[in-house]
């Protein structure tokens, strides 16, 4: 099991790494926890733009990013104080079929894939770091080793690679 999960966690990263590679950005797969680094640093030069990456992918209904994760990107983010726009992103992709126990079985279930990309920044100020956990429908909230739980409502980031949605023309026509 534990081999389908990183072979999982590592797609997943090399995907968005692939996805992260055009236009004006950069970015590179720093190997993640065997490095002591982010899973992925992402930059874009022409803008001044630096993007510290945690990528967590999986069947369940809830993915936890832990401390010392957190901390890495909290790190490499702060140094490198040149680019004058950094942040940490934490990035979620809910696998499209959910896998649960039922009768002391392995089940699953198929649902739609979702990916948000949550902006953490909040937690560079923070003295203690949380492990932070996001949800299927995307909420997002912190829990501290006291046991404490609270909300962290971390905005949603606009990838390089998604597409912008298009407002609606609201204007009459002629």
């Amino acid at each position: 099991m534990g081999n389908i999960r990183r072979s999982r966690g590592y797609s997943y990263e090399h995907t968005l790494v692939q996805r992260l590679n055009s236009g004006h950005w950069h970015s590179r797969r720093l190997g993640g926890s065997s490095t002591g680094l982010p899973d992925i640093v992402a930059v874009n030069n022409d803008s001044g733009i630096l993007l510290t990456i945690e990528a967590k992918s999986g069947t369940s209904d809830i993915l936890y990013v832990p401390q010392d994760q957190v901390e890495r990107c909290k790190m490499i983010m702060n140094m490198f104080s040149i680019y004058p726009e950094r942040h940490i992103i934490l990035a979620f992709k809910f696998m499209s079929k959910k896998r649960f126990r039922r009768k002391n079985k392995t089940v699953y279930e198929s649902r739609k894939l979702i990916e948000y990309y949550k902006v953490a920044d909040i937690v560079d100020s923070m003295t203690v770091l949380p492990i932070i956990k996001c949800t299927y429908g995307g909420k997002t909230s912190a829990i501290f080793e006291t046991g404490k739980t609270m909300a962290l409502d971390l905005p949603d980031y606009a990838m390089p690679f998604q597409t912008p949605v298009k407002p609606l023309d609201t204007a009459p026509k002629a």
